[in-house]
């Protein structure tokens, strides 16, 4: 089976000491593609060097995530944001989005960012992978706000109900499913058991949010097969039908076939 990692960010410093072989191993496990969501200037040089590597299964968006966007520097952000948009290939726009959680006064600055960096994407034919830390509703009037067909991407990390995932699906967009599809407490099995596959892809956000029984300790794309495990009990259908139709959604949206 052939899985993908739809948003890891393995530039990480959490990955410091073992950064290739936590990649090598990730493919063993038959995760072939691993994409990277951008944060900031920051994050640039890592990103794109851990591509460098493994060009055939690295593969890095660039936009700026909402908590980098900050009073005294975003507009200065996503101009290096547009500079390397305007100067090479990425796969999609992201992340973006609203974070809700850390910082609600910068409010105003998410949402420009936001609609800024969508009609980037928009402009160069890219999809959005979208941010939407206790901010879905908003970001879901944000997204039919753009009024376009082309408009498409991922709700990364999606955490809603069954009401917001028919919403967003409604919308074209697909949903991000990571390890919190694991815990035991989890909301997201009753969310999204009725959604048809061909709307969902997989994640692990990692170093963040690592499936059970890795609960606790840090998170890497060779966990995939696991979350893809819970979706196959929760659908009840095999594994390698979840496999087939998360990397087929994939790989559509980001372009790769």
């Amino acid at each position: 089976m052939n899985w993908v990692d739809t948003h890891a960010h393995l530039y990480s410093a959490e990955f410091g000491e073992d950064r290739t072989e936590m990649v090598i191993r990730s493919l063993e496990s038959g995760v072939l593609e691993m994409y990277l969501p951008n944060v900031d200037k920051n994050s640039i040089e890592g990103m794109l060097a851990l591509e460098a590597q493994f060009p055939d299964n690295i593969f890095p968006m660039m936009g700026l995530h909402p908590c980098s966007v900050q009073p005294e520097d975003w507009k200065e952000q996503l101009k290096i944001v547009k500079e390397w948009l305007d100067k090479r290939h990425f796969c999609a726009v992201g992340e973006i989005g609203i974070d809700l959680y850390w910082d609600k006064s910068t409010l105003d600055i998410q949402e420009e960012a936001f609609r800024i960096q969508s009609v980037w994407a928009m402009e160069k034919n890219l999809p959005i992978v979208i941010h939407s830390r206790e901010s879905i509703d908003i970001l879901i009037g944000l997204v039919k706000e753009m009024k376009v067909p082309e408009y498409r991407g991922i709700f990364h990390c999606f955490s809603g109900t069954e009401k917001q995932a028919n919403e967003i699906i409604e919308m074209g967009f697909l949903l991000g499913i990571g390890g919190p599809l694991t815990y035991k407490k989890s909301t997201l099995p009753d969310a999204i058991r009725n959604i048809p596959l061909e709307y969902i892809v997989l994640e692990t956000d990692a170093p963040y949010l690592p499936p059970t029984p890795h609960r606790g300790k840090r998170n890497e794309s060779s966990y995939i097969p696991l979350i893809g495990s819970k979706l196959a009990e929760i659908k009840e259908i095999p594994e390698e039908e979840v496999a087939m139709i998360t990397t087929r959604n994939a790989r559509r949206l980001y372009g790769a076939e």
